[in-house]
């Protein structure tokens, strides 16, 4: 006579552990909480014209334009949308074609080693429009850091499952979508990580010169009037925009990634 084996009571794999005091944590908020402390009792024996008070830098934040705001987001997103396809594009026309490779890549880490501001001026010089100009500096700046990152994602792959792969006799653009672009994603999405960095940089550098509106715009205004306070809350607006992006592109990266391990 069979007999049914006693159900097992079932465990959760991981019990919730109260979180630990973290000194990396502290240390952390310790180091903003000086800042603020500092800036703030250095305003207090500085002119007020070289260092506000925080109360002249928030009166300056609640003045900032939504709209300049919103026209620097658009540029800086459509940019790095742009210079993501065109570099990705090209890396992958590249890749496997030597002798293309030994021909474009020097010429596109030529461009990489000229500076930014070195480009806003050749936008002025060759272009009439100022927003050609802005999305040519932001293109020519951000695109070759996505071809040299894509580039040698792709050759990262390992050649062992290449191989594998391709005795199933698929054609390019399945080996591409199935294998090369799966091995490249965690290289591009650190690749938008630095290259959000740069842009934000980069973009009011190029807004400053002729642009009509935008951050660059407020902070050639704030200068003209120099207003220390309406450049620290620019400043501000600047650093929240690339927190908020690279937040966005973290959450691309957890939702994509989300087979990969957590970390303990």
């Amino acid at each position: 006579m069979g007999y049914m084996a006693e159900p097992q009571p079932q465990h959760s794999s991981k019990k919730e552990q109260p979180k630990k005091f973290s000194w990396e944590s502290f240390a952390r908020a310790a180091s903003i909480a000086a800042f603020i402390v500092g800036w703030h009792v250095a305003s207090l024996y500085a002119p007020y014209y070289a260092i506000p008070g925080w109360e002249r830098i928030f009166h300056a934040l609640l003045e900032i334009s939504p709209y300049d705001v919103g026209i620097t987001v658009a540029r800086l997103v459509l940019s790095m949308g742009l210079s993501f396809v065109v570099g990705l594009t090209f890396s992958t026309l590249v890749f496997e074609r030597p002798v293309v490779e030994a021909f474009f890549i020097p010429l596109v880490k030529l461009l990489m080693a000229v500076p930014a501001v070195c480009w806003v001026v050749f936008s002025i010089l060759w272009f009439k429009g100022v927003e050609f100009r802005i999305y040519f500096v932001m293109c020519i700046v951000c695109t070759p850091v996505f071809i040299i990152d894509s580039l040698d994602a792709m050759k990262s792959v390992p050649m062992d499952l290449r191989q594998m792969v391709s005795s199933f006799r698929p054609d390019k653009l399945q080996s591409y979508v199935k294998v090369i672009f799966p091995g490249i994603a965690a290289n591009l999405l650190t690749s938008w990580k630095i290259n959000l960095t740069l842009a934000v940089r980069v973009v009011t550098i190029a807004e400053l010169v002729g642009a009509i509106s935008g951050i660059g715009r407020g902070l050639v205004m704030a200068q003209e009037k120099f207003s220390v306070a309406e450049v620290f809350a620019w400043t501000v607006v600047l650093v929240a925009i690339l927190y908020v992006l690279q937040g966005v592109v973290a959450l691309a990266e957890h939702r994509t990634l989300r087979w990969r391990p957590a970390s303990s």
